[in-house]
């Protein structure tokens, strides 16, 4: 049994681009970069940063063109694919690239994309938005909850 699966979590490194096969067929090709922490030999913390080309065909093409922007956190769930093609040079040129299945748009940041991070009906002056509870405080009941009234 054999299997090529590849899973990769990460910002976009550029904008994407479309293009169309002859066939009409359209494709997009973007970067992915992830990175990776460890400690090496002495405790010391160590971070990388490593980048992965994508390619996206159909209709999934159309929409990660569409909605996908530099810094956009994606998940890409696909296959490992190489091609091989001669380069202008003579010499063989390489390429290794995740061909995508599926491709799920991350959080949009507040820096990233259409519009303000804020929701429309957010109070304009600050004074309402002081009033207003901390974002990171949750606010519990005061009643006590039963175990027993639980469904699960």
């Amino acid at each position: 049994m054999y299997l090529n699966k590849a899973m990769v979590i990460g910002n976009l490194t550029r904008d994407p681009e479309i293009k169309a096969l002859p066939s009409g067929a359209k494709v997009c090709s973007f970067s992915v970069a992830t990175n990776r922490v460890w400690k090496d030999k002495s405790g010391a913390r160590q971070e990388a940063a490593d980048y992965h080309n994508i390619v996206v065909f159909g209709r999934q093409a159309e929409t990660a063109g569409q909605y996908l922007k530099k810094g956009s956190s994606v998940l890409v769930e696909g296959r490992m694919q190489t091609r091989s093609w001669d380069g202008a040079d003579g010499q063989k040129k390489y390429r290794t690239e995740v061909v995508a299945d599926r491709v799920q748009f991350g959080p949009r940041s507040s820096g990233t994309g259409g519009g303000s991070a804020a929701p429309k009906d957010a109070p304009a002056d600050d004074s309402q938005a002081k009033d207003a509870a901390p974002a990171d405080t949750i606010d519990y009941p005061e009643e006590e909850i039963n175990p027993d009234d639980i469904p699960f």
